[in-house]
């Protein structure tokens, strides 16, 4: 599994510089016309999403990628603590949030050995990370996101969804089922191939899952089910088993 990981952080930051074409769907990742109006459609749903979530105060952005949605956290929050394996991911946040009016801290770090200040953040957010984090991982993850958060602290998600289309590809395919978590082979426009972990989470199984380890979530699927976007507070006893 340690393999796995360090292959997964590898083709991320391998994928920098071609990561925002796939936001935007350009070249390789270009989409049929109706297909694409969907995915711009639900981009705008998820982001409406945050926007009304707004997540204030210090904000802790886990897997931060290349800022698409730390750029959001303008108007919002008063302190960010950016934080991704990739220091070439980074970088492309850091130029996107130039002259930003927020005040953001950037850390490079393997999500699954650092440890986040207790009980530091009033939001802990993350996008298109639940799905690479490995079932046998998912305990403690959630027990360092609970950590991190003051009282009454809050989560927000967004993810691929189950039974959409595959975010990376360019063309719609089934997704597997939602509780299967398994290899993805993924290229590079160079012709690198990279195996990735990928959790395709549905919205009856992720809110069964984040309310057994005591949280109340609420999740949904977009307009043309492409993104899932969830939050949650923690309400009950922390579960690490």
């Amino acid at each position: 599994m340690d393999e796995a990981i360090a292959e997964q952080i590898e083709y991320y930051r391998a994928r920098a510089g071609e990561y925002d074409e796939w936001w935007v769907r350009r070249g390789r990742y270009a989409l049929p016309p109706e297909l694409e109006r969907q995915w711009f459609h639900d981009v705008a749903q998820a982001e409406t999403a945050l926007r009304d979530f707004a997540p204030t105060g210090r904000v802790l952005e886990l897997a931060c990628g290349t800022g698409l949605w730390t750029r959001h956290l303008v108007g919002h929050a008063q302190h960010v603590t950016a934080v991704d394996a990739s220091p070439e991911v980074i970088e492309y946040n850091r130029e996107r949030l130039t002259g930003a009016p927020l005040n953001i801290e950037y850390i490079v770090a393997d999500l699954f050995d650092w440890q986040p200040p207790a009980a530091a953040y009033d939001v802990v957010m993350f996008t298109y990370w639940l799905s690479h984090v490995p079932d046998d991982r998912l305990a403690g993850f959630w027990s360092g996101v609970r950590s991190a958060l003051k009282p009454g602290g809050r989560v927000f998600v967004i993810d691929s969804a189950a039974g959409g289309v595959p975010a990376h590809d360019q063309a719609a395919w089934p997704s597997p089922p939602p509780s299967s978590g398994r290899p993805e082979q993924r290229q590079l426009a160079d012709g690198r191939q990279f195996t990735v972990l990928k959790r395709y989470w549905g919205v009856d199984e992720l809110e069964s899952d984040l309310r057994s380890r005591g949280w109340s979530p609420t999740a949904s699927t977009t307009d043309n089910q492409m993104i899932l976007v969830a939050t949650a507070t923690a309400t009950g006893p922390d579960r690490t088993d």
